[in-house]
């Protein structure tokens, strides 16, 4: 029986982006506080959470290498989370508007009949062009990206807000870092290439 590859998220963009592995995976909606805790770092943060939600599986799968990943934007040491509306995007991007911003991607890989677990961060830094009052409010009516950390879709139109991008993989800016994915399922055992031929 071939090991089922488990993505805990309900988030479209991370299930399009683990599709490029060319390889069949089930996905489910982790229920998941995502509040941060007291003291809480952003990095001690996105570790938590992307480890809880691949963990969370167990309560529905009996085996697989379950992945789960979290993303929050850091700007002035200042955790930020989904803007959930327009007034609050518009806000997020005035205060990005010719700063960089810091996005830290959690990511853990979690094989259920072994209770093993391996997870890491990986940063991504946004630089932002100078951006008028017009342009974001223009931006946030186009794009409506209120369920997106940091206000924007760097696949779509967000990539007009930018001066430049700078990290290692930009899988990551929206949402599942595939290099070290792949990188972390071989140290389960699973080989991304390997199993091209068996699905």
């Amino acid at each position: 029986m071939e090991i089922p590859l488990i993505l805990a998220s309900s988030s479209p963009y991370r299930q399009s982006i683990l599709k490029k592995f060319n390889l069949p995976f089930e996905s489910f909606s982790p229920d998941i506080d995502e509040s941060p805790l007291a003291n809480e770092s952003a990095e001690q943060l996105v570790i938590r959470l992307s480890e809880s939600k691949a963990r969370s599986a167990a309560q529905f799968y009996s085996k697989g290498l379950v992945i789960g990943s979290d993303q929050v934007a850091v700007h002035n040491n200042q955790i930020l989370g989904k803007p959930h509306n327009k007034e609050n995007a518009i806000a997020q991007l005035s205060r990005f508007s010719a700063t960089k911003v810091t996005f830290l991607t959690g990511l853990c890989v979690y094989d259920i009949e072994r209770g093993i677990s391996k997870t890491i961060v990986e940063p991504f830094y946004v630089y932002f062009n100078t951006l008028s009052p017009l342009q974001i409010e223009a931006y946030c009516d186009a794009e409506q990206p209120y369920q997106c950390a940091g206000s924007f879709k760097s696949e779509g139109l967000g990539i007009c807000l930018f001066e430049k991008l700078e990290g290692d993989d930009p899988n990551s800016l929206i949402g599942l870092p595939l290099i070290k994915l792949n990188q972390l399922l071989a140290e389960h055992g699973f080989d991304v290439l390997a199993r091209q031929n068996r699905s």
